[in-house]
């Protein structure tokens, strides 16, 4: 058998099942699971959530700094969590979640840095802490934030019957009592400060009966006296996703109509995505009634993640309402991300994957080819720019200019790639595992070439071709390493490592990096993707062959800061603390264009 862990469903066809459709009963134990309406009951209401539209955006919080942050296998260091925190200020969130600082160090002390640092967090956003509801943790909470002038202490307790028998052995009044003394302590520490405000969440409120949910809410919105001008989030998780989003919408508007003080309470959601309906969760919840959603940036999370805010954000641009977000780069947007989480954005996630814009499809590329060309003569005869006209393609939902993506590379340059098999052709003929984004840079190169010839390239033509580009750049300059200094061309620089001393002598950040060995023989390749010359400068590729692997990493930043023009930097250019490159043992002097020798 092809695959002998696999039996085609061989039961019978149901007898009510139409002739087109021949399906069989299979042996996948289903019966295990409950369905979702005998796990939770949502009371019978007339909605009104299907009629409804999204008109504006409800105000995001990145949870990627607390909830992102707990499911990574290596969860960010200060210099990490910084530079996430500084693109969620650019990208213009203004409540952000910062931290659990009652469960680590790092997270407090990070709480802390913002506390304590002048101007660290502007005057218009709010910093969101998380705690457990136990008197310890909220005053370790508490002693965090002191000194931030808005903040939201975000408490929270599972309140499901399955969690409060099997994690917590609690009754549901037990369960209550608990949540109002913590929630009691908070008030009592937080009293008479201002730009404090409260957050409940009802941990898996999605199974939790909606009376219980909703009178514990109702009960912290009077304790903690919430009022229009100082008004408590209640935020309602689906923790994990059980049901089909439009139950959950139900859920949420069911509490949306019963909760008191309306007006005094911010309604919040915090989706997960098990069931892979995160996205339409959290918008059907914004129909149903909420105003604030939290998640990550392109979803990271436990389990199969948090709600993706970048989907979320730009499915609302797609129908013309202003996400309240600056997404236009999203590419240094996710290089960001992958390097807070060390997590890859997949090719094919929702507008941010390498391969989204792409056709590899003949009719694909043709109909987007008159798709352009209409939108041409449509914004002629508006007589506005074509970055103006209004946006109508075949098979491009958004215009990847709005996203700072080239159209040339996104399309035209992957027809070329998905005809000549670019990526294959090198990796049979010279085993080069070209990453994904140099593929695309590549792919141009090669158009120019073969518009030029007419013709088709073979594979030895296009390793010549990508020899000539990338790796003969970097192999005929002057260098010597050292385990934290390097000199090209009588320019020194310096670094953690050799890598990060190359790109620092030839004014390079290195931006990416990774290398592998060919299969076929000794060498390395390295291949390095460098911003050259500072903010706002060019990014581009470099790549290096050796037999020695610092050699071949050496040429690849070499490489990029030839194919830029540069390498006549000062020293200090803004390589320095990339922290990328092999270490050098201490005194050793490595040197040559020709190989390394101590």
């Amino acid at each position: 058998m092809i695959f002998p862990t696999l039996h085609a469903p061989a039961g019978p066809v149901p007898a009510d099942a139409p002739a087109w459709n021949p399906q069989r009963g299979g042996a996948m134990p289903s019966h295990r699971y409950l369905p979702a309406h005998r796990r939770v009951h949502v009371p019978a209401l007339l909605r009104r959530w299907p009629g409804r539209r999204i008109e504006r955006a409800p105000l995001w919080v990145p949870v990627d700094l607390r909830d992102g942050n707990q499911a990574l296998a290596e969860p960010m260091d200060p210099a990490r969590k910084q530079r996430m925190f500084d693109l969620f200020l650019a990208m213009g969130f203004k409540e952000i979640e910062v931290g659990y600082p009652s469960a680590s160090r790092t997270d407090f002390d990070f709480v802390r840095q913002l506390a304590t640092t002048p101007g660290a967090v502007p005057e218009d956003v709010t910093v969101v802490v998380f705690t457990a509801a136990r008197a310890d943790l909220i005053e370790r909470t508490f002693e965090a934030v002191a000194g931030l002038p808005r903040v939201v202490v975000h408490l929270y307790t599972a309140t499901a019957p399955l969690w409060r028998d099997v994690v917590l052995g609690k009754e549901r009044a037990q369960l209550r009592a608990l949540v109002t003394e913590a929630a009691t302590h908070m008030a009592r520490l937080g009293d008479g400060r201002d730009g404090l405000r409260f957050q409940f969440s009802p941990e898996v409120f999605n199974l939790t009966e909606p009376d219980y949910a909703l009178e514990v809410c109702n009960g912290l919105t009077r304790l903690w006296d919430a009022c229009p001008d100082r008004p408590v989030v209640h935020n309602l998780p689906a923790t994990v996703e059980i049901a089909t989003p439009n139950v959950y919408a139900d859920q949420i508007e069911y509490m949306d109509r019963h909760l008191e003080r309306r007006d005094s309470v911010i309604l919040s959601v915090h989706p997960h995505n098990d069931r892979g309906t995160g996205v339409a969760c959290a918008e059907l919840a914004v129909l149903a009634g909420a105003q604030r959603i939290e998640g990550c940036l392109f979803g990271n999370g436990e389990r199969t993640g948090n709600v993706d805010l970048v989907t979320l954000a730009l499915n609302l641009h797609t129908q013309g309402v202003d996400p309240m977000l600056d997404l236009s780069d999203i590419d240094g947007i996710r290089r960001t991300v992958e390097h807070c989480n060390r997590l890859p954005v997949h090719e094919r996630h929702p507008y941010a994957g390498d391969l989204v814009h792409t056709a590899f499809s003949g009719t694909h590329q043709d109909a987007i080819r008159k798709g352009f060309a209409q939108h041409a003569r449509t914004a002629a005869e508006l007589g506005v720019t074509e970055r103006e006209a209004p946006w109508s393609v075949p098979y491009l939902p958004i215009d990847p200019a709005d996203l700072g993506r080239d159209y040339e590379a996104v399309i035209r340059v992957n027809s070329q790639s998905g005809k000549g098999g670019i990526a294959y052709l090198l990796q049979a003929g010279e085993g080069l595992e070209l990453p994904r984004r140099l593929q695309i840079e590549f792919a141009r190169v090669v158009q120019r070439a073969t518009d030029d010839s007419g013709r088709e390239m073979t594979g030895e033509e296009l390793y010549g071709l990508f020899r000539a580009e990338y790796l003969d750049e970097g192999s005929s300059r002057s260098w010597r390493v050292g385990d934290d200094w390097a000199e090209v061309d009588g320019r020194r620089g310096t670094g953690a490592g050799p890598l990060d001393a190359v790109a620092n002598a030839v004014g390079a950040e290195i931006l990416s990096f990774s290398e592998h060995a060919v299969r076929s023989g000794p060498d390395a390749v390295a291949y390095v993707q460098a911003r050259i010359g500072g903010a706002g400068g060019p990014v581009v590729w470099g790549a290096g062959r050796d037999t020695s692997v610092l050699t071949a990493g050496v040429r690849a930043v070499l490489s990029a800061a030839g194919r830029a023009g540069a390498g006549s930097g000062s020293g200090s250019g803004p390589g320095a603390g990339s922290g990328f490159g092999p270490g050098v043992e201490a005194g050793e002097d490595m040197s040559g264009a020709h190989g390394v020798t101590s």
